[in-house]
């Protein structure tokens, strides 16, 4: 694995964090904004990242969908396995709708490739396209649904991913807990990335949420830019992040 000299910046909309990338190089790096992602990838020249790995809002009030399965089995605790483990989120907008034109029009413009979760929510602005992924959450008859999918602009065919959802709990609590209501675990992403991505590229993350996409690209020792909007999912994935170079570090 490369050394990764990462940088935590809270960058303002009059500054231009192509510049502040540009002055780095090519090497391993690792840089997170605080700001509106259209409004950063506005100040990136086109195609810079070789691969996009975005999971966007879907539109589904994801938080309050979260909530009402985690009260579901926490009325099971005492009865049954299911209860434990479950968390309450705050109530937010954030999922509310989805993205609009203005930011697939930035996110196809600077990046060659893409993948994009719940690209099933976003038709409207996706082509058809044969190299789609599915997540397997192995489980059925359940509130929730029994995977996600994910568009791909690669030429491939379907590929899935298999991880119960119970492991991908396990997994995220071994790296701090789970902060966001749609966190996907970092096996997720390293999977992706040894898949569809490939030495000396330079990855973007555009909703960054709990950081798992950052923590899969520093341990591919790729090259990697992202945005969140959000102060309090920006804080907490930071934690996180610098909790896992610190443990990579001790060992």
């Amino acid at each position: 694995m490369r050394e990764l000299n990462y940088i935590d910046e809270t960058i303002e909309k009059n500054e231009n964090p192509a510049l502040r990338i540009g002055s780095v190089g090519r090497s391993a790096l690792s840089t997170v904004y605080l700001m509106d992602c259209i409004e950063g990838m506005k100040q990136f020249p086109d195609k810079i990242f070789d691969l996009a790995v975005v999971d966007p809002p879907y539109g589904i009030g994801a938080d309050k969908a979260q909530n009402n399965a985690a009260m579901q089995r926490i009325k099971a605790v005492g009865k049954s396995k299911a209860g434990r483990g479950w968390k309450l989120y705050a109530d937010t907008d954030w999922d509310n709708e989805t993205p609009n034109a203005e930011y697939w029009q930035e996110l196809f413009r600077v990046s060659k490739n893409q993948i994009v979760w719940g690209g099933n929510y976003f038709t409207d602005y996706l082509p058809p396209s044969m190299g789609w992924i599915m997540w397997d959450k192995g489980q059925r008859d359940f509130s929730l649904a029994d995977g996600e999918l994910a568009w791909t602009s690669f030429n491939k065919a379907l590929r899935i991913f298999e991880m119960s959802r119970g492991k991908a709990l396990a997994k995220n609590n071994e790296q701090g807990g789970r902060f966001h209501p749609t966190q996907k675990p970092e096996m997720l992403y390293s999977w992706i990335l040894q898949n569809y991505a490939k030495a000396g590229d330079l990855i973007l993350d555009t909703h960054l949420g709990s950081q798992s996409s950052r923590i899969a690209a520093n341990k591919a020792g790729l090259d990697f830019v992202g945005f969140e909007i959000d102060r309090e999912y920006y804080d907490n994935g930071n934690k996180r992040f610098k909790n896992f170079v610190s443990q990579t570090v001790l060992f």
